[in-house]
């Protein structure tokens, strides 16, 4: 199958079946987010959901998380994945985006990248959630997804991914195309077991095409 046809069907099955996916993380505000997805992190989206109502209560802004101490964050998150680096990004986000741009989060990617904690996938999952822009967060869900179905080819960094899916995707829906594949990733295309057989997308997927076919080579 041409890649173009592939991301084509791909495209067309989601559209129909998922026109309205979201993040799943809880957030109310720009800033909120901004938190929420630097405790992601090699951290479930379920366990982040559970700390930040607690965590945002105290601190709802960027110039109260600045006043709090590093101890006062961790108080808040020591159930997530990493807390003490993540309480000492979160405390030094909040202080540069107060001290830099007035509490405000900034909608430019490499603006983004300079604050604490913030790398290249969080800044694009910022930029294409609350800002819209045409961005390609990857985390592994979408790495994996992409490369099983056939959207990407031995791709070897989530850089090499994201150029990939941004050239074949069309620009306006790729912010939800980002929810697609993290979403099929997370309940569909699992790490372990995929569930081929409830996927919609199996007829065009290479990975299930190639273990069809391996399934049906006859044993010597």
């Amino acid at each position: 199958m041409r890649t173009e046809e592939r991301y084509a069907k791909v495209i067309a099955y989601f559209e129909k079946e998922r026109p309205t996916a979201a993040s799943e993380l809880d957030y109310a505000t720009p800033f909120q987010l901004l938190v929420a997805v630097i405790l992601s992190a090699q951290c479930t989206d379920k366990r982040v959901n559970q700390v930040t109502p607690a965590l945002f209560a105290a601190f709802p802004d960027a110039a109260a998380m600045a006043a709090a101490s590093v101890d006062d964050i961790y108080a808040f998150i020591k159930s997530v994945s990493y807390p003490n680096n993540k309480s000492r990004h979160l405390k030094g986000m909040a202080e540069k985006l107060q001290q830099d741009f007035g509490g405000v989060v900034p909608d430019d990617v490499g603006l983004l990248q300079t604050l604490p904690g913030v790398g290249r996938k969080t800044a694009n999952v910022v930029a294409a959630v609350i800002f819209n822009q045409s961005v390609m967060p990857v985390d592994t869900h979408v790495f994996r997804v992409s490369e099983r179905i056939g959207l990407t080819t031995k791709s070897k960094t989530p850089l090499q991914t994201e150029l990939t899916l941004e050239k074949h995707i069309p620009a306006d829906k790729i912010p939800l195309a980002h929810h697609w594949l993290i979403l099929h990733g997370r309940y569909v295309c699992t790490a372990r077991n995929p569930h081929c057989t409830d996927c919609g997308i199996a007829e065009v997927c290479r990975y299930y095409s190639s273990r069809q076919k391996k399934n049906k080579t006859p044993q010597p």
